[in-house]
């Protein structure tokens, strides 16, 4: 017996062991600091620190949303609608679709991730941009899929670049715009010629995740009426302030999203996100008093520091990319003195910082700090 468990005891396997070998390939995503964290690090008044690095809205959620919710907290007992039924008529009818065009998701990440279950796999590739979305190779490498990183022009996608980049065992292209964390959109005219070469067997994820705070958001649409294999994405974190809620969709062919709903977990949106995502699509004023005061907080970002002598990229979203020159150290000393930014070493980008748009003081106070930081430094 006692032979039998020396033996047992060397022959024993950990969850390394047992685990699929792409796991340890997997690079791992690397969330913005919480404002307790930051509190309980710096010994700082958890009311005094401002958090300028998740692109959250500084205005806090839709309204609307609020009241929703709050009407609805007594039914939190029952199920969601797993089908999201009257969230994703809402959205159709938003957009003159029909509603089998619609697929809402924990988040868009969750229908990125359904597109890797359904047309990702070993032998099969994504085309994705230099500094794009991490999210978008997680996905891939997630399901054994190869990335092919084409580099950026101007801090924005090149769509010319990426169409070169597509071979036969490409079958998604991700393109954002406004991208994160650059900031950059394209064109209508340029997503238009780059739609017309995309080949059959790929599909474009177009991520229109600040898609609300561009003056004229491209339409995709027509293409996908005429059979061109797209995926949209849209969410509610951003715009609408509805973040803590994860709540996103898609829009595309039909067939698209009957495949992606095969993948779907059932249940996969709670219940008070429907609520609350469904009365923020209608808060359209509150929409257009966000648009607006954001501009108003970009062009201070972007005037206080390039007068400061940052080169910056205000972009067309709700955050700006400002070259730095050491932006793990400038977000260290912002962090201690309760301020939080985002530094961009995991996507190759050690010399910027991405700076949420805050309100306006909130915004003067990071650009009243920056030359005590670069003082330090």
């Amino acid at each position: 017996m006692q032979l039998f468990r020396l033996i047992s005891n060397i022959l024993r396997m950990n969850y390394k062991d047992l685990a699929n070998p792409g796991v340890f390939d997997q690079p791992t995503y690397v969330p913005g600091k919480s404002i307790a964290d930051v509190a309980k690090e710096f010994e700082l008044d958890i009311n005094a620190i401002d958090k300028l690095a998740s692109n959250e809205s500084p205005w806090g959620p839709s309204p609307l949303a609020k009241t929703a919710i709050r009407e609805s907290v007594d039914s939190m007992h029952l199920y969601p609608d797993g089908s999201c039924y009257d969230l994703s008529l809402a959205i159709a009818q938003k957009f003159g679709l029909g509603i089998d065009n619609i697929l809402v998701g924990n988040g868009s990440n969750e229908l990125i991730e359904l597109l890797g279950h359904v047309f990702l796999r070993p032998g099969l590739n994504a085309v994705v941009g230099s500094y794009s979305f991490i999210v978008y190779r997680l996905v891939a490498r997630l399901f054994g899929a190869e990335v092919l990183e084409v580099p950026m022009k101007a801090m924005a996608h090149d769509l010319g670049a990426m169409f070169e980049a597509i071979n036969q065992d490409t079958r998604i292209v991700f393109v954002a715009s406004p991208n994160n964390p650059t900031g950059m959109a394209n064109s209508e005219a340029e997503l238009t010629e780059f739609i017309q070469k995309l080949p059959e067997h790929v599909i474009l994820c177009f991520d229109e995740a600040y898609a609300e705070y561009l003056e004229h958001a491209p339409n995709l649409i027509p293409w996908i009426e005429q059979g061109k294999k797209i995926l949209c994405l849209r969410t509610f974190s951003k715009i609408y302030g509805l973040g803590g809620l994860r709540v996103g969709y898609g829009y595309g062919h039909s067939e698209l999203i009957g495949l992606l709903n095969r993948v779907r977990q059932p249940f996969n949106v709670n219940s008070l996100g429907q609520v609350g995502a469904l009365a923020a699509l209608g808060d359209q004023a509150f929409v257009n008093d966000c648009k607006a005061m954001n501009a108003q907080g970009r062009k201070q970002l972007v005037e206080g520091l390039t007068s400061l002598g940052y080169k910056t990229y205000g972009g067309a979203a709700n955050f700006v990319l400002c070259q730095v020159g050491a932006g793990q150290r400038v977000f260290e000393e912002l962090q201690k003195r309760g301020v939080i930014i985002r530094p961009l070493n995991n996507y190759n980008l050690p010399d910027f910082v991405r700076i949420t748009i805050g309100t306006e003081e909130e915004n003067q106070r990071l650009l009243d700090l920056m030359p005590l930081i670069q003082d330090e430094i």
